[in-house]
């Protein structure tokens, strides 16, 4: 629900209305990102995201990613805020569909491309060993979804390529053996924790 009347300031001091975020970094740095008010809906937080950009190292120039539960859009237009070629966003909710295409179409994002379905069906469409970072954030309460991703997603990432991983739980390397993935960066903050995980291989 938007209340026009509160405000709450992001951590870079910009004044923030309830029901939006921001991207941080890059050409598009402080373009707001509409929250609209849908049960699940649960965008990766500043704090979250500002931690996740440093540890892939803010320049992603040439970078092909994709976002498999975009939401908001907030990680995949981040992506391509900081560089990235090639940007697959997929979401399955129509509300949300029309408020990525109208974000795509305000910054001319051209190396966004939004794709409505079921994000692991569409990351298996994709090329094999083509994506350099994968995010993985669908609502905490999916089922066996989380499963189901991390093993399309294993299959889906080139040479040196990183899964970002948002969950209510921590992921320890014994879990993640069996898709052939090890953590190699954690966070917790609050009920988040965010993982970023890398192929053993």
């Amino acid at each position: 629900m938007f209340i026009p009347t509160l405000w709450r300031r992001s951590s870079w001091g910009v004044s923030l209305r309830p029901g939006e975020v921001r991207i941080i970094g890059g050409q598009w740095r402080r373009t707001p990102i509409r929250v609209i008010d849908m049960q699940g809906l649960r965008p990766t937080p500043d704090r979250v995201r500002e931690t996740l950009f440093n540890w892939l190292g803010q320049d992603l120039t040439g970078y092909s990613c994709a976002d498999l539960f975009a939401g908001t859009g907030a990680l995949g237009f981040e992506a391509a805020s900081r560089g990235a070629t090639k940007v697959w966003i997929f979401e399955q909710s129509p509300p949300l569909i029309e408020l990525l295409e109208k974000l795509k179409s305000k910054l001319k994002a051209e190396a966004v491309q939004i794709k409505k379905g079921e994000g692991v069906s569409l990351l298996k469409g994709l090329p094999p060993n083509s994506m350099d970072v994968i995010f993985i954030d669908p609502p905490f309460d999916t089922k066996n979804l989380y499963e189901l991703a991390l093993g399309a997603a294993s299959d889906q990432l080139a040479q040196g390529g990183v899964i970002y991983l948002e969950s209510a739980k921590k992921f320890d390397n014994e879990h993640l053996l069996s898709y052939g993935l090890s953590v190699f960066k954690h966070l917790k903050a609050g009920a988040v924790h965010a993982h970023l995980l890398k192929r053993l291989d």
